[in-house]
């Protein structure tokens, strides 16, 4: 088995070579975050890989956030240690689901909590974060329904904070 330091030293030859960037979410082991340009959250991270210069954004979280990176840097290579990461609120809410909604709801405002797919981000009308979630519902007006995806305890915590009757919210949890 290689020496740690010849593991480290072997990555970071890579990035050198590749003009890499590592995002490293708040989640990953200490020894990823260590070797990693950037720690934080999802939307965090992809806004990070804005500033930088180079050509691959090696992204160590789950697929949606390398997805998010991806939709922020369009030109850039976007690549995952784990390519199979997977986010269990992001798969209770297929794409789908999500599209047979709108069809039986055509007037309803899909509001998605930015830990969704790529997929799911497309079918929806507005994205929000955790922090203003609440300002964007009361953006809406009050007579439009809402659909709030995909997170129940966020969508109830949302509904209660903003008193919309008129909101749905997805059964997804992580």
């Amino acid at each position: 088995m290689p020496a740690v330091d010849s593991i480290t030293d072997e990555i970071l030859d890579l990035k050198r070579q590749r003009r890499a960037m590592i995002l490293a979410h708040h989640y990953q082991v200490d020894e990823i975050q260590e070797l990693a340009d950037a720690v934080g959250d999802s939307l965090e991270l992809a806004r990070k890989a804005l500033e930088f210069e180079g050509d691959v954004i090696a992204f160590c979280g789950v697929v949606f956030m390398a997805e998010t990176a991806k939709v922020l840097n369009p030109t850039r290579t976007v690549v995952m240690p784990d390519p199979h990461a997977g986010c269990s609120l992001v798969d209770s809410c297929p794409v789908d689901q999500v599209r047979a909604f709108r069809e039986r709801h055509p007037d309803h405002v899909i509001v998605s909590y930015i830990n969704t797919s790529v997929e799911v981000k497309a079918e929806s009308d507005i994205l929000c974060t955790s922090r203003n979630a609440v300002k964007i519902v009361n953006s809406i007006p009050a007579e439009k329904p809402i659909l709030f995806l995909p997170d129940i305890n966020l969508g109830n915590y949302v509904k209660q904070q903003t008193g919309r009757e008129n909101m749905k919210i997805w059964q997804g949890a992580c």
